[in-house]
């Protein structure tokens, strides 16, 4: 998992203006200026990224609310499959 692909990803479809180099991998990125409706094109692209679903009890802001927290999930998702 790399924090370079979702960060890659954050400064392709986030829509937060500042640059992704100025936010900490703990800064939340809706308060950067990440919108509900950019989160969608956000998961969107780590799924195919990742080539990973995120299953439905992870559809929420907190899931996506940093760098950290998204790598947290894409971890998750993968001890699952690789456990499966």
């Amino acid at each position: 998992m790399s924090i370079e692909t979702i960060r890659a990803v954050l400064a392709t479809h986030s829509r937060i203006r500042a640059p992704m180099a100025e936010i900490g991998n703990d800064a939340n990125l809706f308060t950067a200026g990440m919108t509900s409706l950019a989160s969608v094109d956000v998961i969107l692209a780590l799924e195919e990224a990742f080539e990973i679903e995120f299953a439905d009890h992870m559809m929420h802001r907190k899931t996506f609310e940093s760098v950290n927290a998204i790598a947290a999930a894409i971890e998750s998702l993968r001890v699952k499959v690789g456990a499966a």
